[in-house]
């Protein structure tokens, strides 16, 4: 397998023409550009960073419209994954707008989630998690997730970290855009440093909510 050299612009370029031209016709047209600068370099990020953080997949391209009301068929992003728990990783996603990182949670499942809020309102790791998500946000992570618009049953609505109880998902998230570090063998260094730096809170996760 040849190393990691950055995306191509031609990955951007690509995403950038789906967007406007989401059909199959486009797709069969311009398949091999998908494979070329989309494809294998991401499964090249992905082998270079196996070693520090296990294996990762590669999500397919096409979407399921089965029950969807948008029948585009195919998604507008290459996403990556590596896995520490049930929807629970590292993830990383390259589209017209450039690569991103992320890590967290991605969907806490009934009996987890009731696991997480008893985590969340315990008194000390409450406050570990609190401390972590304070700590990437403020050095530029973005907090996301699904969150309830209400308080969860059974809980305090005054509760200090209310905001946390209502995540029935929760991950961070942090744009490189367009970067000249994108187009670079560079960026897998990137990539592992930003992953580390959110190990903590996926750590937590699997130590209180997700296995």
């Amino acid at each position: 397998m040849e190393a990691f050299e950055g995306f191509p612009e031609a990955a951007l370029d690509f995403y950038d023409d789906l967007e406007t031209d989401n059909t199959r016709s486009f797709w069969a047209s311009n398949k091999a550009v998908y494979e070329s600068a989309v494809r294998a370099p991401m499964v090249a990020l992905l082998a270079g960073l196996e070693p520090e953080f296990g294996p990762g997949k590669i999500y397919r391209p096409y979407r399921d419209v089965r029950y969807a009301k948008d029948k585009t068929p195919y998604k507008t992003q290459q996403g990556g994954f590596v896995a520490t728990g049930d929807s629970t990783g590292w993830y990383v996603q390259v589209d017209a707008r450039g690569v991103t990182v992320g890590a967290g949670c991605y969907a806490i499942a009934a009996q987890p989630l009731g696991k997480f809020r008893d985590a969340v309102v315990d008194d000390r790791k409450g406050r570990q998690l609190e401390a972590i998500v304070s700590g990437l946000t403020g050095s530029g992570w973005q907090l996301a997730g699904d969150q309830l618009k209400t308080t969860p049953r059974g809980y305090d609505a005054a509760h200090p970290r209310i905001a946390l109880l209502r995540h029935k998902s929760i991950y961070v998230s942090t744009s490189y855009g367009f970067a000249p570090v994108i187009h670079t063998g560079a960026l897998l260094d990137r990539v592992a440093q930003d992953w580390l730096a959110a190990r903590p809170l996926l750590d937590w996760l699997s130590d209180n909510a997700v296995s």
